[in-house]
């Protein structure tokens, strides 16, 4: 609980942004044309539809995200990252690199690293298992 707090604190100091504001950015920054179905975001920030229907509210808001119809299937509603969303996203990376970096990373062995993954591999397999 307590390392999920310390990056919100520092994304929100130094970007206005919360934690799972930053992690839907960056998702539909990795998309080629930066737009992602609202029900795909949904599934890889793990929010439930209305989460992130009322987070994208606060982005829409913010001039970082414009929602439009899915132009293949009007059922879908597409999420849209802006040329401003991206440019905020850019600009607070590196902070929030070097404050996991820091946090996370440089406490470890590049062994020490490869084990935590392999554990949390395990631990997401069996919550996977479970569903």
């Amino acid at each position: 609980m307590k390392l999920p707090w310390a990056l919100e604190c520092q994304l929100q100091r130094d970007a206005g942004l919360s934690f799972i504001e930053y992690h839907a950015l960056a998702r539909l920054s990795e998309d080629p044309a930066h737009t992602l179905r609202m029900s795909e975001l949904a599934m890889l920030t793990n929010a439930s539809l209305s989460r992130l229907s009322h987070l994208v509210k606060r982005l829409e808001s913010r001039g970082l995200v414009r929602r439009e119809v899915d132009p293949e299937d009007g059922r879908f509603t597409n999420a849209i990252l802006t040329k401003a969303g991206y440019k905020l996203l850019v600009a607070s990376a590196p902070g929030h690199v070097t404050r996991v970096r820091s946090l996370v990373m440089d406490e470890f062995s590049a062994a020490e690293l490869r084990q935590v993954r392999q554990l949390a591999d395990r631990l997401l397999t069996r919550i996977d298992a479970s569903d």
